[in-house]
């Protein structure tokens, strides 16, 4: 049997879920997932759990608070001006508390999400962490073959 390793491609039915035991990615009743160990689909610390399981195994796996996504950074809570999201956007967009938000990245190229955490009256407060940012996850993963 192939043991996972570095720039492996895989092919596995995994369970992503949240503190509270929510499922935010969950393959087992659909197809499974293609992946590759290395290519950034995991975070890191999800793919070092992953290293050396062979085909066939069934693991299930806690992280700590921050180590799956990284810890809160409150460096990434930003005011955004409601001029400027009028100027990215769509100008007659209503925003409300808890809507996902697309910008785009600064060399045009890919974007990035914020999350709107406070109104106001001439800018809004955006929480730019990973929503898992410092909280525990839950890994369940079924490896069905090893390249």
């Amino acid at each position: 049997m192939n043991p996972i390793q570095a720039g492996s491609f895989l092919t596995l039915h995994y369970r992503l879920s949240g503190p509270d035991g929510a499922d935010i990615v969950n393959t087992f009743d659909d197809k499974p997932a293609t992946l590759s160990i290395g290519a950034g689909q995991l975070s890191p610390a999800i793919e070092a759990r992953l290293i050396g399981l062979p085909e066939g195994a069934h693991e299930r796996f806690t992280l700590a608070p921050g180590e799956a996504f990284g810890d809160r950074n409150p460096e990434l809570l930003q005011r955004v001006k409601l001029t400027l999201l009028r100027q990215l956007g769509d100008p007659d967009e209503t925003y409300h508390v808890g809507d996902v938000v697309q910008f785009p990245g600064p060399d045009g190229q890919g974007g990035y999400a914020g999350v709107v955490r406070e109104l106001g009256d001439e800018a809004l407060l955006f929480d730019f962490n990973h929503p898992l940012a410092g909280q525990p996850v839950s890994f369940e993963v079924q490896v069905i073959g090893v390249l």
